[in-house]
């Protein structure tokens, strides 16, 4: 949504030294050139906006008294807030509330008023990253923070001493002013700060700004700042550090709110307070079992594994040992989730080279195949070693992953006589 400041000179196009005549001859023709009934029916809803907006700039410019009131405190002389000299005319937001059914301009603020200046500074959020070691074990951290605090010297007030700042003329010293948001067809009226004071309604003169502050009423401050990471703590979690937002003259300092962000681990997986990582072992580990340290934990202690428990049972691929008590650590609770072990059997590769004698010993000691599958005809054929399934269907000109009767698409026809 753009801003655009209400200039009712603009919106009749003449300049601001326009005579009545002049602005009686630019009422006619931009009523004309905006007027609903002579525009398509697509532009009609733009058309009364802009046809209202023509007629509330007549009805003021063309007369003196409000015209004088227009050029002295712009549309805020006709907000109808009962202000002395305020009231008198047309109401902006009585044209927006028939437009929009009496919703004060939609979203403007009803009868103009001043906004509030909120009570604290503005919370100051970012995102803070977190290693899981540090999650698991919890961690106090220490950085330098730069942020805005009320300057010693004026303590705040932006001026020298016995200095007096000047009314702002742009705002004529309300610290507001009306403007007009465009919302697609629409135009709705808001209020708000004046840009030229920041809302204060006076400044001061560059020779009369305080020396330290330069007229910015705070200065920069670097300061040494303490987090600590709960253990358990976990992604989206809030570390709040109260008033440690920057600094506003007449307001409450806001907070610095940490969002965690965990950091991706290498080795574990996380979901709540369990942890799941992969227990590689060799085939012969499945088969004949052992006993050694599988993986290092988040703390740096080894964890062990004997295998198997009961002589003759082989751990599977894709098996999965549950250790409880080994995840991640509950906050404000000596309590801890379970670890996951996912089995991955890695299978020898092309350097593992046994003798005729070693494999037939092999054959002797594993279970014995399925009995051989009896056919008529048996072809014994070439294959690939490294075949891909992702080149399953690739061939087929469908896109599908199956056959399909070709023929079932197209109506049965007769055969010609």
């Amino acid at each position: 949504m753009a801003e655009v400041e209400i200039d009712l000179y603009e919106v009749l196009e003449i300049e601001r030294n326009a005579s009545k005549e002049e602005i009686r001859k630019a009422y006619r023709k931009a009523a004309l050139g905006s007027h609903p009934d002579k525009v398509p029916e697509e532009e009609r809803e733009a058309a009364e906006v802009k046809f209202k907006m023509v007629q509330q700039a007549y009805d003021i410019l063309y007369d003196e008294e409000k015209r004088h009131l227009y050029d002295t405190h712009g549309m805020g002389a006709f907000n109808g807030s009962g202000d002395p000299g305020m009231g008198a005319g047309p109401d902006l937001d009585d044209i927006l509330a028939q437009m929009f059914g009496g919703m004060g301009g939609m979203g403007g603020m009803p009868g103009g008023a001043r906004p509030k200046k909120p009570r604290r500074s503005p919370n100051e959020e970012q995102k803070y990253e977190v290693s899981l070691e540090d999650l698991y074990k919890g961690r106090t951290v220490k950085f330098a923070s730069t942020k805005n605090v009320i300057c010693s010297l004026c303590k705040g007030k932006g001026g020298k001493e016995k200095a007096q700042a000047k009314k702002c003329s742009t705002c004529d010293g309300q610290g507001f002013k009306e403007v007009l948001t465009r919302m697609g067809p629409y135009l709705t009226q808001q209020t708000v700060a004046c840009s030229v004071c920041k809302g204060d309604g006076s400044f001061f003169s560059p020779k009369d700004k305080c020396k330290k502050c330069k007229g910015e009423k705070v200065t920069e401050e670097k300061k040494m700042l303490e987090i600590y990471i709960p253990r358990g703590a976990k992604e989206g979690d809030k570390i709040v550090l109260e008033g440690e937002a920057d600094q506003v003259p007449g307001q409450e300092p806001g907070d610095i709110v940490f969002h965690i962000a965990e950091i991706e681990h290498p080795t574990f997986r996380r979901a709540g307070a369990d942890l799941t990582a992969t227990l590689d072992i060799t085939l012969a580990e499945a088969l004949a079992g052992f006993s050694r340290v599988v993986v290092k934990h988040l703390d740096g202690r080894g964890i062990e594994i004997t295998h198997p428990k009961k002589p003759g049972q082989v751990l599977h691929p894709d098996q999965v040992l549950k250790i409880p008590g080994e995840g991640m650590p509950h906050k404000r609770s000596d309590a801890r989730g379970d670890l996951y072990l996912v089995v991955n059997v890695k299978f020898p590769d092309e350097k593992w080279t046994p003798s005729p004698a070693e494999l037939e010993k092999l054959r002797e000691i594993l279970p014995k195949p399925e009995p051989p599958i009896q056919t008529d005809v048996v072809d014994e054929v070439e294959y690939d070693p490294q075949g891909d399934l992702e080149d399953f269907g690739a061939n087929d000109p469908r896109g599908g992953s199956g056959w399909e009767d070709e023929d079932d698409d197209e109506p049965a026809q007769c055969a010609a006589q």
